[in-house]
């Protein structure tokens, strides 16, 4: 089976009965995934859409802590909120989920490693795949060992990913 070519045909199946789900994926799950859960949150908050979204990490480390303080001040300084809480992606998520993104190459392959099935792995996308200035250029850089300028520039990153993203799940509820 090939990769879905978008988004409906990854989900095909929900049936609009329940909200949409939508998780993102990095490292540690301090700072890429919950800064991009924070911006789509926002995003969907705003619209009043049936949306849930959250995020975890494909590693450990950090579980049970918070945002690192600099996610959270690169989210501040943009006007969004976060309340976050670090987890580890479990194999067993895979059938609660509807989209699951990742923020670089390295979390797509861990993702795609643990899938049970091609059903589950047709929900896996890397999240600058909905960013059409993306070059090819996929991977939304680690910016744990940078300083305030990574942040920022991550969170562009993020953001320049939201409309297209934000298109594909209006696309996928008006399917339901």
């Amino acid at each position: 089976m090939t990769a879905p070519s978008s988004l409906k045909d990854a989900v095909l199946g929900h049936d609009g009965a329940m909200p949409y789900r939508v998780t993102f994926v990095c490292t540690g799950n301090i700072c890429r995934s919950p800064m991009a859960e924070a911006v789509l949150r926002h995003h969907v908050e705003e619209e009043g859409l049936d949306v849930e979204v959250d995020s975890s990490g494909t590693g450990g480390w950090h579980v049970g802590d918070g945002a690192d303080e600099r996610t959270v001040a690169a989210l501040e300084r943009a006007g969004y909120r976060s309340a976050h809480i670090a987890r580890q992606f479990e194999p067993s998520w895979f059938g609660r989920y509807d989209l699951i993104l990742a923020l670089d190459g390295g979390h797509l392959a861990a993702l795609r490693s643990m899938a049970p099935d091609e059903e589950a792995r047709g929900k896996i996308r890397l999240l600058r795949e909905f960013d059409p200035d993306a070059a090819g250029d996929l991977d939304v850089p680690d910016p744990y060992y940078s300083g305030r300028e990574e942040f920022d520039l991550v969170l562009g990153q993020v953001e320049a990913a939201m409309p297209g993203l934000l298109e594909e799940i209006r696309a996928a509820l008006k399917e339901g």
